[in-house]
């Protein structure tokens, strides 16, 4: 016999990072929309989540239409945070797009081209389709080849003659050349369960059945094991499925340019626009399934950080698509106070024009006070799996305090890494005195620069 033993299964690795807001489950609210001091992942900012949860009441009960959303507070408050807990209380199949406001400036796209697939990005179509479906094992299988037209040595697929079983029926089906191509690209032969599109002819593989002879004799297999379907072999399913305009647009923009001479022979470039008609017609299309039932919008939420980056277009642009029909909610973050509009000489707050302050609700962060900066690091440190000692929490806690609660976030992690090197478990005050020396932060950079100021170089 055979030296064969079996192993314990080990788990499948997979990509992990441990990303700033991963700790993020919701804005942290109770019953009654009060904050509570740390819930969710959030700490602090009670003024502010509480606004934001009236906002997701009012998104829900979609009376935000023709609003906008602006946070606005100094570097390091939770502004990403409320923006990212905000996506997470809307749903979890809720599309969330952050990006910066210099991203739309490019050489090769216009900046309302970029803001308005960002912003098509963001809305979710879940679309509900019943189709008509052969599904079955696989019993027999008959391909017939034909001699190739150019070729009459060479023989093709002409037509296959199929027999499905289910657990109520068998019926013999026989197909063209283009599903008994499938078949043989995909290997399938008798025992398989497989399901062909009655109206594509798209043929699946849903892997080996459990009641067919293969799947009784072969003990040792890695292919995936089913059971025999139910019910009839040609039957009604519902396929469900979850696009975004985006998604769509692009779809929508490829079947039209089609795979003319020119792509065929020269290979024509890709468009790097999409037509303003394409995505007419795909909006007309979607409401035309909302309405009869067979699709469902999501909107998602489009966040917009350092917004006082875009330009005075860029706000014209988005002052008009909040007042669209299909728009997600978009958030601006900023952390500007009275500036120069971009573009103009024009002074405002926040560099927004005034006439889209006027339309949009602002929530305020605030700089975090001392026991919100510890609980904060408590959750860093178990999101990043680091064991700190109380005594080194504390320390970070007054350098946060002192400095920033990003300096400290940053520390903690430098921190757990000394430790690491020094064959430690824990995070010890040590640890984070000696990152402290070998790191400076805002003020001390300052300092160091200005100490070495006449050395530098000048533009």
């Amino acid at each position: 016999m055979a030296s064969i033993k079996e192993l314990p299964t080990a788990p499948a690795r997979r990509f992990e990072r441990i990303g700033a807001h991963t700790h993020i489950k919701g804005l942290g609210l109770d019953e009654n929309l009060k904050a509570v001091k740390i819930k969710d992942g959030m700490v602090g900012q009670e003024r502010a989540r509480e606004a934001a949860g009236l906002v997701v009441q009012m998104i829900k009960e979609g009376k935000l239409s023709g609003k906008t959303i602006i946070l606005a507070g100094p570097p390091g408050t939770g502004k990403t945070a409320i923006a990212v807990a905000i996506s997470k209380e809307l749903g979890p199949n809720v599309p969330f797009i952050q990006m910066s406001g210099s991203e739309i400036y490019s050489s090769e796209r216009k900046k309302t081209e970029i803001l308005i697939e960002a912003i098509r990005k963001c809305i979710g179509v879940e679309i509900h389709e019943m189709r008509k479906v052969y599904e079955g094992e696989l019993t027999h299988i008959d391909i017939r080849t034909a001699p190739h037209p150019y070729n009459p040595y060479q023989k093709v697929p002409e037509s296959v003659v199929l027999t499905l079983k289910t657990q109520n029926e068998e019926k013999t089906i026989e197909a063209g050349s283009t599903i008994a191509q499938q078949i043989i690209q995909q290997n399938i032969s008798e025992g398989y369960v497989i399901q062909i599109d009655a109206e594509t002819g798209r043929v699946v593989n849903l892997g080996l059945s459990l009641e067919s002879a293969k799947g009784k004799t072969y003990e040792i297999d890695t292919r995936r094991k089913i059971p025999r379907p139910p019910g009839k072999v040609l039957k009604e399913k519902e396929f469900v499925y979850t696009l975004t305009l985006a998604d769509m647009d692009e779809i929508n923009a490829r079947q039209r340019a089609g795979g003319g001479i020119f792509s065929l022979f020269f290979g024509g470039s890709e468009t790097k626009e999409i037509d303003s008609e394409v995505r007419t017609a795909v909006d007309e299309a979607v409401k035309k399934m909302v309405d009869e039932g067979k699709a469902f919008i999501h909107p998602g939420v489009l966040f917009i950080d350092d917004s006082h980056l875009l330009d005075l277009e860029a706000f014209s642009f988005l002052g008009r698509a909040i007042e669209s029909e299909l728009v997600p909610i978009i958030i601006l973050a900023t952390n500007r106070g009275i500036t120069t509009i971009r573009g103009t000489d024009v002074k405002s707050p926040m560099g927004f024009p005034l006439d889209l302050i006027d339309r949009s609700v602002i929530i305020g962060t605030e700089e975090y006070d001392a026991d919100s900066i510890r609980e904060i690091l408590r959750i860093r440190s178990k999101e990043e799996k680091i064991n700190i000692e109380k005594d080194a929490l504390e320390k970070l806690t007054e350098v946060g305090a002192k400095t920033s609660l990003r300096y400290a976030v940053q520390m903690l992690s430098l921190a757990a890494q000394n430790a690491k090197r020094a064959k430690r478990k824990d995070v010890t005050v040590e640890d984070v005195e000696r990152v402290s020396k070998l790191f400076m932060d805002i003020t001390e950079a300052a300092q160091h620069l200005k100490k070495y100021e006449d050395k530098m170089l000048i533009h």
